[in-house]
């Protein structure tokens, strides 16, 4: 077996394996690192051993994201003010067929498995989101298998309770109100934004104290549509600021930037032809893999 074989198989798989290490910590850079210290430990297996490429491999990446998901835990303790997931950006039609994927790195799942432990979330998002059996996530997870089960059922009904099933809206709904949006909201017509927001619309920023963010989610439409017409009427004395529509994680977003310098990113949630949630990324570190595409695939 050579090196080439090595990076070939690895290379297959990457896009499964950066998506099983993202859902897992809602971040492109550490789920990157993560791939990196796989590779490096899957180079020095001898091929003539694994029987299953696929779950050798999903089980090793596990491993590195478990850890790392048990210490980003502890960093979070001291964000200041909400955090929210690092937004990827994709091809306008990656995984778009397929809903289970779609929901999976959505916004909104992402941060209600911010809400699990580290080991519900690692169980979680191998067996409803990848269709691992349970003997496969022992083995990954380093646990029994009756352990989980029983964490997997946990998960299960602790993500039910906090996520709304999920109808997504179809691609031209999506686009119309997404381009409705940008109108109003870059124009401060107030009216149009309410009447694209739905009653009980939620506004939650993440500036991880670096940048100028509320600290806490704004709730309802008119609070909501003033913070817009506010942060939007700022927007147009920064000059060279311009906005361009994107696919982050799936779903309809705006990139502001400030020349060749990201600003941020607004992220929409569309349910039942309204927006529910915007979700706006400031935080610069959050910002830096945001500019190369990513693919994802289960």
């Amino acid at each position: 077996m050579t090196t080439d074989e090595h990076a070939e198989r690895f290379t297959l798989l990457r896009p499964l394996l950066f998506t099983i290490a993202y859902e897992m910590l809602g971040s492109a850079t550490d789920s990157d690192d993560v791939l990196q210290d796989s590779y490096l430990r899957w180079a020095e297996v001898d091929l003539a051993t694994v029987r299953d490429t696929r779950s050798f491999l999903a089980r090793l990446v596990t491993r590195q994201a478990l850890n790392a998901l048990r210490a980003s835990a502890r960093r979070r303790e001291d964000y200041v003010g909400p955090w929210l997931p690092e937004p990827v950006l994709l091809d306008e039609h990656d995984g778009s067929a397929d809903v289970v994927l779609t929901e999976s790195v959505s916004m909104a799942m992402l941060v209600v498995l911010e809400t699990l432990t580290p080991d519900e979330r690692v169980v979680f998002v191998l067996r409803e989101v990848f269709d691992f059996t349970h003997n496969d996530i022992a083995a990954a997870a380093g646990k029994p298998v009756a352990t989980v089960r029983q964490t997997a059922h946990r998960a299960r009904k602790h993500v039910q309770a906090r996520r709304r099933r999920f109808e997504p809206a179809d691609t031209a709904t999506t686009a119309r109100i997404t381009v409705q949006f940008m109108t109003a909201a870059t124009t401060g017509d107030m009216r149009g934004l309410l009447a694209l927001l739905a009653k009980g619309a939620t506004f939650t920023a993440d500036g991880g104290g670096k940048i100028p963010a509320a600290r806490r989610p704004v709730v309802g439409a008119e609070a909501v549509a003033a913070r817009l017409v506010n942060l939007f009427h700022k927007g147009r004395s920064v000059p060279g600021l311009r906005i361009e529509r994107v696919n982050c994680n799936n779903a309809p977003a705006l990139v502001a930037y400030r020349g060749d310098h990201l600003e941020g990113v607004f992220l929409i949630e569309i349910t039942d032809d309204e927006i529910t949630h915007i979700y706006v990324i400031r935080n610069p570190d959050k910002l830096l893999a945001l500019t190369v595409p990513r693919r994802i695939s289960r």
